[in-house]
């Protein structure tokens, strides 16, 4: 117990004496920005996906559009989030002269990796809304696209809410593989303090603690407003 106790003191001596606290704050800060704005991106070329694969395929357009989603959607499912980074970073960027900073090129792949997966969970959302949704609206004179943005599309996001909100946590948590490409986050922060301190018990289960709370705040605002969006279907 009294060993734990001197691990407790290396760890405070460099987390609040040495300003270790700052540098997990900025970690913290990256990790929610890169998962925040990796779930915006990803929501808006996720339903973009999921509306292009969902339309009839009658026309050449709609089959090439389809075709190119398709491939998108299995790169992005079927490679790791860290071979993504490493290859947006180190091969893509460089090829085509652009200079990202790293937290940068973490949020757009972030963002296109969480589009791939988006896509078939609105996907799904689509399909489950009534197809008399979709024929109501276009009765009433309205086009395809404004259906879609307008009636069909609100009512998935209700549907998948929770799996949303799952792909959010997922995010949170796979923030960790962005110190490959030397971004900083909560993990390469408390590595830091852990390296600085020659101990890394105490700083990763903080880390891991961190993490957990992060999990619970964001199962609860999802819980919120399934209830909130529940509370508005009864009242209308």
């Amino acid at each position: 117990m009294g060993n734990f106790g001197a691990k407790i003191d290396k760890f405070l001596d460099i987390f609040i004496d040495a300003d270790g606290y700052k540098t997990v704050l900025e970690g913290l800060g990256n990790t929610l920005k890169i998962a925040v704005l990796g779930l915006v991106i990803g929501i808006i070329i996720g339903t973009l996906i999921a509306t292009v694969r969902v339309i009839p395929k009658y026309k050449l357009l709609p089959r090439i559009l389809n075709s190119i989603c398709s491939f998108y959607v299995a790169f992005f499912r079927g490679t790791p989030m860290v071979v993504q980074l490493l290859l947006s970073y180190y091969v893509a960027l460089p090829l085509m002269g652009i200079n990202l900073p790293s937290v940068s090129v973490a949020v757009v792949v972030f963002g296109l990796n969480s589009g791939a997966y988006i896509s078939e969970i609105m996907r799904g959302g689509i399909l489950s809304v009534d197809p008399g949704q979709m024929e109501g609206g276009r009765a009433m004179g309205l086009t395809f696209g404004k259906t879609m943005t307008a009636i069909v599309i609100p009512q998935a996001v209700k549907n998948i809410l929770p799996t949303l909100g799952n792909e959010f946590i997922t995010l949170i948590k796979e923030t960790s593989v962005v110190s490959f490409v030397g971004a900083l986050d909560l993990y390469v922060a408390f590595n830091r303090i852990g390296s600085n301190s020659y101990e890394f018990m105490v700083p990763y289960l903080v880390m891991a603690v961190i993490y957990i709370i992060l999990v619970l705040i964001i199962s609860g605002l999802v819980k919120v407003m399934e209830r909130s969006l529940r509370k508005s279907d009864r009242s209308h």
